[in-house]
This record gives structure tokens, sequence and C-alpha cells, in this order.
């Protein structure tokens, strides 16, 4: 399963304890893309935030690993579950196939 985060700090929020958890968030961050958990990590330019692609096994996982974040009593989150787009194309060409073939022809299913 993949999930695309975007993250936006909640500026009104903004403490020491804020700025030692942005601080903290690159570790955080690294930790997670060595043990293979983020796929990627993005920042968002003048928005205070960033944008991940985590990839886990199961959304308990993904919201064990959100919630252990430095910053998530902190900010704001859209999350996204994503697909691969290969996957859904070969999905999409096995249904054209099904419905394309002739009555009683089952080669295509």
């Amino acid at each position: 399963m993949k999930f695309l985060v975007l993250w936006q700090l909640d500026l009104a929020l903004l403490s020491r304890e804020m700025v030692r958890a942005v601080g903290d968030m690159p570790v955080y961050g690294e930790t997670l893309e060595r043990e293979g958990k983020v796929l990627a990590r993005y920042h968002m330019v003048g928005a205070h935030g960033g944008a991940w692609i985590y990839q886990v096994t199961s959304h308990e996982e993904f919201e064990r690993l959100l919630g252990r974040a430095p910053v998530f009593n902190f900010a704001r989150y859209t999350v996204h579950a994503l697909a691969d787009m290969d996957q859904g194309a070969v999905s999409l060409q096995h249904q054209l196939q099904r419905d394309s073939a002739p009555a009683g022809d089952d080669s295509a299913r």
C-alpha cells in the first residue's frame, strides 16, 4: 500500500516544541527511508510542510508511522491512497478484452 501525505505546519501552534519537532523530522524521515517505509520526501516550497510517499503493509502500520512523526501534533494532513498506474492498466485491459469477446468465447476470461 502506498500513501501520499501532504503535511503543513499549523503556524498558530508555533512554540519551542514545534521548532524542536521540525528539527527532528529529517532524522525521522531518513530512518523511514532506510527501512523502506518512505519512498520519497519533498519540501513544499513556501508552504511550511512537505510531501512524503509512504509504502506500508497495512493501514494500521501507516497510522502508526504517521502518528510517530515529530510534527504530528503541529501539522494538518491530507492523505491520498495511491495505486500503481501499470497495475490499473493491466486490470482495465483485461476487463476490456473480456467485454469485447464474442458471446460464448471464454478464451478472454
